[in-house]
């Protein structure tokens, strides 16, 4: 299946109906917003089944793993929002020192306009309508781009689209990255953007033109430090989890492992025993294991297999683009696996004596989205004093991100900018300050020639 390419005049004028239907102030409201948001859940239900079928065609991803990776996220961030939404409109009280006294200080959010929303194809659901509901929330209009990797998928997002919104409010564009061109090329008020650094860093020049904020949600490569004290199988468990969770295609999957030196061999016995217990006794035939989206992404993360000693898994077939979950010993940190982002089921391992070898190694690196630390939680919260990431977790992996009431986001080389719950309602607001003066009183000191200075300087 082949997705038809949004013409650059459809661009212009959707571009052109948002900005008049968000200029006309119909989104604005509590009402009209909270309406949306149900809207938007009711879509979720009565889509549900296109879905599934859909990221099952695409990635080969279980309906189970799609409730719970995809669709469960958005509908639980609907739930929030419409729950908090009052609250958050709310103009807020702030203290206002003496000297501005008898004035009053608030803060008020407002919507930031015309929102575009850029989407990969790893989780296309949950990366293309979580951001969603913060545009909604905040009182947005919004073009949506989901990913023509994924094309059953962008098919059926479109039509949930359409079926749900008005187009001047809410709309789906399709196509190659000649439609991201134009796309960017149109002004917005605020851009959001989940893919790789590389792509990132385009959006970020295309946003420096019109001088639009933007929101990057990227990558990188997400350590996994197994330490001293950590519950080998426990941990073997939670990374396995993490790394084959839909095909190791994940942007927070545990990239690649430190591992203290005395644990190595237990470790790869537990890795290869936890594989069996999720996936069987021959992964292929698990309907749980997600593919490789195409066979681009089979042949650049099967490549990396040369780059180590195969300890665990390495089976592989194109024809079904299927990459056994594998383990990796004796990689030498300079090998293609080690510089670039996995995004599959490999998962390298170096081993450490000390762990400021482990922590030196992080921090030598670009900071990542992600970091996971399994070992004494004291320790383990030294490290992340000692080290920066996006999220992190202390004896887990990825379940950070399932909390809508804590920010995700990256930093530095792995994004800019949070969302989920109130920071996706902020993503998509201006924080506007509103000094309330009163005119029952005009206090003359502020007015030149500035009398009784020196009593005025006393209260600055």
């Amino acid at each position: 299946m082949k997705l038809e390419n949004t013409s650059p005049e459809r661009i212009a004028a959707l571009a052109v109906a948002q900005r008049a239907y968000f200029g006309s102030g119909a989104t604005l409201g509590i009402d009209f917003r909270r309406e949306q948001l149900r809207r938007l859940g009711a879509a979720m239900k009565k889509w549900e089944r296109p879905l599934c079928e859909a990221l099952w065609q695409d990635l080969h991803k279980s309906e189970e793993e799609a409730i719970l990776t995809e669709l469960s996220i958005v509908e639980g961030e609907i739930r929030n929002h419409l729950r908090h939404l009052k609250r958050w409109m709310r103009w807020e009280r702030h203290r206002t020192p003496l000297k501005m006294w008898p004035s009053r200080s608030r803060v008020v959010s407002e919507p930031l306009g015309c929102a575009l929303i850029v989407s990969p194809w790893n989780y296309p659901v949950q990366l293309l309508l979580n951001p969603l509901v913060g545009a909604i929330s905040a009182g947005c209009t919004a073009l949506l781009k989901p990913s023509p990797y994924v094309p059953h998928v962008s098919r059926v997002l479109e039509q949930l689209i359409a079926d749900t919104f008005d187009e001047r409010y809410v709309a789906v564009v399709q196509g190659n990255r000649e439609v991201n061109g134009r796309l960017l090329a149109e002004r917005y008020d605020v851009i959001f953007f989940t893919g790789s650094p590389s792509l990132g860093r385009i959006v970020m020049r295309a946003a420096a033109e019109h001088l639009t904020p933007v929101v990057l949600e990227l990558g990188g490569k997400s350590p996994c430090i197994v330490d001293r004290d950590a519950d080998v199988d426990l941990a073997a468990r939670r990374i396995v989890w993490g790394k084959t969770l839909n095909a190791g295609q994940t942007c927070i999957a545990p990239d690649y492992l430190l591992i203290h030196r005395p644990l190595r061999e237990r470790f790869i016995e537990a890795f290869r025993r936890e594989v069996r217990r999720m996936h069987g006794d021959d992964p292929r035939e698990d309907r749980h294991l997600v593919r490789m989206v195409d066979e681009r992404a089979f042949d650049r993360v099967s490549a990396y297999l040369k780059d180590g000693h195969v300890v665990a898994g390495g089976a592989v077939r194109r024809e079904e683009r299927y990459i056994e979950p594998t383990l990796l010993a004796d990689v030498d940190p300079s090998s293609a696996v080690m510089q670039e982002e996995i995004f599959g089921p490999v998962l390298p391992m170096i081993a450490f004596d000390e762990l400021d070898e482990a922590v030196n190694f992080v921090t030598e690196r670009e900071k990542p989205l992600a970091l996971y630390y399994f070992g004494a939680e004291s320790v383990g919260r030294e490290v992340i004093r000692r080290t920066s990431s996006g999220g992190a977790c202390i004896n887990d992996t990825i379940m950070h991100i399932a909390n809508e009431n804590i920010p995700f986001g990256g930093v530095g080389n792995s994004g800019m900018g949070r969302y989920h719950g109130r920071e996706s309602f902020d993503a998509f607001s201006h924080r506007r300050s509103v000094v309330l003066a009163p005119t029952w009183i005009d206090l003359p000191f502020r007015y030149m020639p500035y009398r009784m200075f020196g009593w005025v300087k006393k209260i600055l």
